[in-house]
């Protein structure tokens, strides 16, 4: 939304700059008198200014984020209807497409057509392939395939076989079998070879991968009766063919080009064109066998068009750089392969598992909502309400400050109807086979291009803030608006894989989690509100989102590991503020042993921190017991939130530190705050911002010289801190960058939480590993529709969270007592029914 209204306000500024410009530059019958010039000048600056405002407020009079949101409905409804037909008319699926095509992301990195391809390891090779045959029967060329193969099941092999003999490899701990057959032209001897595994069942293998024409052009010199030949013999195979794959998969690789002008002189008469006339064929004459409309044989073209772009590195013109063998490899692991293991980064050839019984269940409650909305609607239970004017600034609809926000049985299953239809959108985004699903690929430009575009967006809308105390509301809400985009781009251009960007990016989660220790103990400090009310609220507002999609997608509480942990640590410092003595802001005012009081708190949390960072065994120990175990195992584990929790384990009380600092020296006066002044003395602001700056470029070295992730998350925990203070102090010494926000990253802080958790599934795919692809074909244009429709679905669900708060959660204390104890006993059961199906055998 923001990126249009950029778009279309540099018109407006231009058309108004220059507008006012015209004005300025004088007036018919003459130059301006010389005296006269610096009046015009300002009268057309202000022309400028009026006419950018009045561009600015119709432009968002009818561009709201209503409006915005019904597009993206619309759009989103198109494209399930493009994608459903594409599916059922086109005949294809993702199977097909891996073996079909797909194009390089990169140097040696194979992007099938609309799925996701699984890097093989050995161990996952093993576990598929185990008491299984798998025969490779051909050329050459086959040869070179067989050898990349085994490979990835060995990668100790040497291709040490004899070149035109049969080759057999086996790996005993596993019972894998994989041989090559010598058979280098597709005639009689290889019939026969196929008719011997139909008769003998113990020699039959499971797969077979056969390709051969290379030798058929060759001794004939490309005659065009070798070709029919080639034809006919190929069409007695065909039949044997289909008859294996009744009982196991077969595939029929098509000839790879050659580079014609590295030939030897007996194979000049290879030529790409004759490849082209014997794949032909071959595609005729499998296709032709078909029995009962399909043809059992599958047809590995995709391995060709890689090595289109890569045959030129050919040594000798014929035979494939190895790279590209290993990319032929790895299709044909991933066709094999995929159905079986499931890997969640391999979406090619799997068939989805139908819906949970938790999944059908959450269905019934959403459809039941939106009937009973629906039957609300019609009888008019509640008043219609006017529509709104929007707020042309923030697009945002005006609220009366009178008007109460509307808490009927209508609204609320209204949001709940809304609710239902953005997880159906979910859930057809990664849950169903529907979308498609591209892997990420990290190169400097898909990162830093990103960055600086949406930073320039930044700084142009740029408006003064209402207040200019250090971190005011404006402040932090484009501190989070800014590092959440950061990380947006981070994830899906699969930036982890550049450890100078990862650390930093450490960097900002740790700022989030300072920002929750430095937001609740100011909230705490302020207030003393320590009411279960607030604690309710809170919790309701981090987890609401995530347990609906815990429930939807079928993914434990852990998976979406950024919300256990700020939970996890609003608990903590809850506990730590409100165990006795409480010790507020007032009553610290009386005394100053009061302050003593708050910093032995704080020292008891970090040594309660430092006790369970001492012994990973114990803390995963405490943390194993169940049922609190279920909010924190992620694949029956604990490592995972061992780990998330170690990483930043010192951020919160850091955040907690400063903020009880601050808001003392802010009470003592100690600081200026007031518009246009700097924090401190002319010296002092100096020597903290050379500081600061200095900081800075350590740490960026530091980051560019680690080796490793290992290495460098050892001492992330400890010098974390310096860099957020750094930030904090360049962003606030000056009495200017106190005074001014930016209004676009704000308002991307406002639905942070919301941005960082819709990701894992409605723009990233396959739990974040991939990304989501609904305009096949043209990456950037995918990106921009898949963005538009994201933040779009992340605005509304922060609405509608912040509206069921107000729903769920009752003022009155006894009837929020009554619901909690019915959402416990709900709870509790769930749980009793999951434990219970885990421990039955079979279940």
């Amino acid at each position: 939304m923001h990126l249009l209204r950029a778009a279309v306000m540099e018109v407006v500024v231009e058309e108004a700059v220059s507008q006012g410009a015209d004005r300025a530059d004088g007036a018919p019958g003459g130059a301006q008198p010389l005296h006269c010039t610096a009046a015009c000048c300002h009268g057309g600056a202000k022309m400028a200014v009026l006419a950018y405002s009045l561009g600015k407020r119709e432009i968002n009079q009818h561009f709201t984020i209503k409006n915005a949101k019904l597009i993206s409905l619309l759009v989103v409804l198109v494209l399930l209807v493009f994608h459903t037909a594409s599916r059922y008319y086109g005949g294809g699926d993702s199977c097909e497409w891996l073996l079909s095509r797909g194009r390089y992301l990169g140097e040696n990195v194979w992007q099938p057509y609309g799925c996701m391809m699984h890097k093989y390891k050995s161990i996952e090779a093993k576990t598929c392939l185990a008491e299984k045959r798998v025969a490779f029967v051909g050329d050459s060329r086959i040869r070179q395939l067989f050898y990349s193969f085994i490979k990835i099941i060995d990668p100790e092999r040497r291709e040490d076989g004899n070149k035109h003999e049969d080759i057999s490899f086996e790996e005993e701990s596993s019972s894998v079998n994989v041989d090559f057959m010598w058979h280098p032209e597709a005639n009689n001897s290889m019939k026969e070879r196929l008719i011997s595994w139909m008769h003998e069942a113990s020699a039959k293998p499971d797969v077979v991968i056969l390709g051969a024409a290379t030798w058929s052009i060759k001794l004939h010199s490309g005659s065009s009766e070798a070709l029919q030949q080639y034809k006919v013999n190929l069409t007695a195979i065909a039949v044997h063919l289909e008859r294996l794959a009744d009982h196991g998969e077969v595939y029929w690789v098509l000839q790879d080009p050659v580079n014609e002008e590295v030939l030897s002189e007996n194979r000049k008469m290879i030529t790409n064109q004759q490849l082209e006339l014997y794949n032909e064929a071959a595609v005729d004459v499998l296709n032709s066998s078909k029995r009962n409309g399909k043809s059992r044989v599958k047809l590995l073209a995709a391995s060709r068009q890689a090595a289109l772009e890569t045959i030129t590195m050919s040594d000798d013109g014929l035979h494939l750089p190895e790279s590209t063998r290993n990319v032929g490899a790895m299709i044909l692991m991933n066709s094999m392969c995929n159905k079986l293991l499931r890997p969640i980064d391999g979406s090619c050839c799997q068939t989805l598992p139908p819906p949970n019984i938790f999944q059908k269940l959450s269905a019934c409650f959403f459809l039941g909502s939106g009937l009973i909305f629906l039957v609300l609607h019609v009888l008019g239970n509640n008043r219609h309400r006017r529509p709104v004017p929007p707020d042309v600034e923030s697009l945002e609809e005006k609220k009366p400050a009178t008007a109460a926000v509307p808490l009927g049985p209508k609204a609320a299953f209204q949001a709940l109807c809304r609710m239902g239809i953005i997880m159906g959108y979910f859930y057809l985004c990664d849950r169903a086979d529907v979308f498609m699903k591209e892997q990420k690929f990290y190169t400097h430009s898909t990162f830093f291009i990103p960055l600086i575009y949406i930073f320039v967006l930044g700084v142009f809308y740029n408006e003064n803030s209402k207040e200019t105390k250090l971190l005011n509301r404006e402040q932090t809400d484009e501190w989070k608006g800014w590092m959440q985009l950061v990380i947006l781009i981070y994830h899906i251009s699969g930036a982890s894989a550049f450890i100078p960007v990862y650390m930093h990016v450490r960097v900002l989660v740790a700022a989030y989690l300072f920002q929750t220790g430095y937001g609740h103990f100011s909230f705490f400090w302020l207030k003393g509100d320590f009411g279960l009310y607030r604690v309710c609220q809170v919790l309701f507002r981090l987890n609401f989102l995530v347990l609906v999609l815990c429930v939807v997608m079928d993914r434990p509480y852990q998976f979406y590991y950024f919300v256990p942990l700020v939970t996890f640590w609003f608990v903590i410092i809850y506990a730590t503020l409100a165990m006795w003595p409480q010790i507020l802001q007032k009553k610290a005012n009386s005394s100053g042993m009061w302050h003593l009081g708050v910093l032995v708190k704080l020292l008891g949390l970090l040594l309660f921190i430092c006790f369970f960072a001492f012994s990973q065994v114990f803390f995963e120990n405490i943390f194993s017991v169940w049922p609190i175990s279920k909010l924190f195992e992620l694949n029956g584990s604990i490592h995972e939130w061992w780990f998330r929790w170690k990483l930043d384990r010192f951020a919160v009380i850091h955040g907690m530190l400063f903020a009880f600092i601050y808001l003392v020296l802010q009470k003592r006066q100690v600081l200026s705050e007031g518009k246009g002044e700097a924090l401190f003395s002319a010296k002092i602001s100096n020597l903290l911002l050379l500081l600061s700056v200095v900081s800075f470029i350590t740490y960026s070295i530091w980051a560019s010289s680690c080796k490793t992730k290992t290495e460098c998350n050892e001492m992330h925990p400890y010098i974390s801190v310096v860099q957020i203070l750094a930030f904090i102090l360049i962003r606030n010494i000056p009495g200017y960058a106190r005074s001014i926000y930016s209004s676009f990253f704000a308002w991307f802080g406002k639905i942070s939480l919301e941005l960082f958790i819709c990701q894992y599934h409605i723009w990233l795919a396959a739990d974040t590993k991939g990304i989501l692809v609904l305009i096949p074909g043209n990456p950037s244009l995918n990106i921009m529709v898949s963005t538009f429709i994201f933040v779009c679905v992340a605005h509304e669900v922060s609405l509608i969270t912040n509206y069921l708060a107000q729903v769920v959660i009752p003022k009155d204390s006894m009837a929020l007592l009554k619901r909690l104890g019915a959402v416990g006993l709900f709870s509790l059961v769930v749980l009793l029914l999951t434990r219970e199906s885990q421990a039955t055998p079979g279940a």
